[in-house]
């Protein structure tokens, strides 16, 4: 193991443990390169890795801290490679959202309650087709798929989709404008997933998910053919 690799391992077997907490001020670099037996340096590029992917916060002048440890902090660095591909690599974004989000819609149809189920039916009839803008069509379905996602009781996956879903809104909206009854088409399936949902039925719920995400999949895997 690299010098640097093993500083890392170390800070973060002391946040693991429990050592050091969620907005705990880390000991000056001196001594905790001496109390971890490595070279400041090393410790140094550790904590800069560290900071890159938000698990420490590195206050010039005052010190270094741990971070919140949010999930959605926590995330960041991975919407940030998100960010960086390409429109060739979002048909392989589309699928690990489809693998993803359906088996977190499974979880949600599994602990929703009543009222829960209910504000996700209510969400959809408040959309009036007739009127509808793509715009909110699309506001309509990231909160949707939010909210569903959030029903699964799972911070770190719920944020882990969120970041993938917020790479898919261009397609979204693409499809929306450029789709013949998308709107319909959309409002549907979203009323037979929250409806699988307040009824429980994990399986059925877990399938709407996955042919859901699946059907913007086939339609951009068309659009994007040369």
């Amino acid at each position: 193991m690299a010098v640097t690799d093993e500083a890392i391992e170390k800070i973060k077997a002391m946040i693991v443990s429990g050592e050091l907490g969620p907005g705990d001020r880390l000991p000056p670099e001196k001594e905790l390169a001496e109390r971890l037996g490595l070279s400041r340096s090393s410790m140094r590029e550790a904590v800069k890795a560290l900071e890159v992917i938000r698990v420490l916060d590195v206050r010039r002048g005052d010190g270094t801290y741990v971070t919140s440890l949010e999930p959605h902090l926590l995330l960041e660095a991975i919407s940030f490679v998100v960010d960086m591909h390409d429109d060739d690599s979002l048909l392989e974004l589309f699928a690990v959202r489809r693998m993803l989000e359906s088996q977190a819609t499974g979880l949600a149809a599994g602990y929703a309650t009543e009222a829960e189920a209910q504000a996700l039916l209510d969400e959809i009839e408040a959309v009036d087709p007739e009127v509808v803008t793509i715009d909110d069509l699309v506001a309509h379905d990231i909160h949707f798929h939010h909210e569903v996602v959030r029903l699964a009781g799972n911070d770190y996956l719920a944020s882990l989709i969120d970041g993938l879903s917020s790479q898919t809104i261009r397609a979204r909206v693409w499809r929306g404008l450029t789709e013949q009854g998308a709107v319909e088409r959309t409002l549907s399936e979203h009323r037979a997933i929250a409806e699988a949902v307040a009824q429980h039925d994990a399986a059925l719920a877990t399938s709407l998910a996955t042919a859901h995400v699946a059907g913007i999949e086939r339609w951009l895997r068309q659009a994007v053919k040369p």
